[in-house]
């Protein structure tokens, strides 16, 4: 198993060229499986782990979050990145009283958001934001700097989709220290150029929907990382849901048909936890 300092610095040069994909497991089975298919890196979802708690996104404290991103980086060997949300505060020095948390969990990045968790300002006001991401990059460098920080500007998810006020603040990130920038909810090739032209060099992560884009076009548009965010998660319980409510409406078990064999999962665990 790699060190921290170890993952850390594969993270790095993961963000240095090329374009790679990180997917977003929700528990250690997931993230095994998915580092087994070869996934250079891995990064949690805020939402995809409330959902196995019975919580909406959002509602999952620092300290059982914390204890999620122990567990998943110990279980792996690949870099994990941390959805460390909005840093479970609002004040700078609060945010960095949280990174410095993250960070000892062993993660190899981790991302902060602008997003308040209030829908009439869902954002942060632009200096406070900006003083959110200083106070997460001190702390970063505090620890020892090799952690890969990711801010993210949410307006385009959260109800404020304006390019040019979201470009504005990826660009004040990254003059402020953020490794990576990522701006969820944009989708257009038009806007994602504009995104990675407004802050190249420094690489930029893409939140992958079902939209009409592969790798290569990712790549092509200049993006350096392609993230699943919870949608991994979201295809797991749409399956589950489905074969559910068939049951339970029409006493059908139709959607079970084509299901994984549980001995090729079996076997794939087994030979993994050899591994451990």
């Amino acid at each position: 198993m790699p060190s921290p300092a170890e993952k850390r610095a594969t993270f790095h040069k993961l963000h240095a060229e090329g374009c790679f994909v990180i997917p977003n497991p929700w528990d250690v089975g997931s993230a095994r499986y998915l580092q087994g298919l070869g996934f250079k890196a891995l990064a949690t979802t805020s939402a995809g782990f409330a959902f196995t708690q019975g919580l909406p996104d959002g509602g999952v404290s620092r300290a059982t979050m914390l204890a999620h991103f122990r567990e998943i980086a110990a279980a792996t060997y690949v870099p994990m990145n941390a959805d460390f949300e909005g840093g479970y505060a609002d004040a700078p020095e609060g945010v960095a009283e949280s990174v410095k948390l993250c960070i000892e969990t062993g993660v190899a990045g981790l991302s902060i958001e602008d997003s308040t968790s209030d829908p009439a300002i869902p954002l942060y006001d632009f200096e406070l934001a900006l003083a959110r991401v200083r106070a997460a990059r001190a702390a970063i460098d505090a620890a020892g700097g090799d952690v890969v920080f990711t801010a993210r500007s949410e307006g385009f998810i959260r109800g404020r989709p304006d390019l040019d006020e979201t470009i504005r603040r990826l660009k004040a990130f990254a003059a402020a220290g953020a490794d990576c920038l990522y701006a969820p909810g944009i989708k257009t090739r038009e806007q994602i150029a504009a995104v990675v032209k407004a802050v190249a060099p420094k690489p930029v992560n893409f939140l992958m929907t079902a939209i009409d884009l592969t790798v290569n076009d990712l790549a092509s548009l200049g993006v350096r990382r392609i993230s699943l965010g919870g949608t991994l998660a979201r295809v797991g319980w749409t399956a589950v849901i489905r074969a559910a409510r068939d049951i339970a409406t029409a006493g059908k078990f139709d959607s079970l048909a084509g299901t994984i064999a549980n001995a090729e999962l079996n076997g794939f665990f087994s030979e993994d936890a050899k591994k451990r």
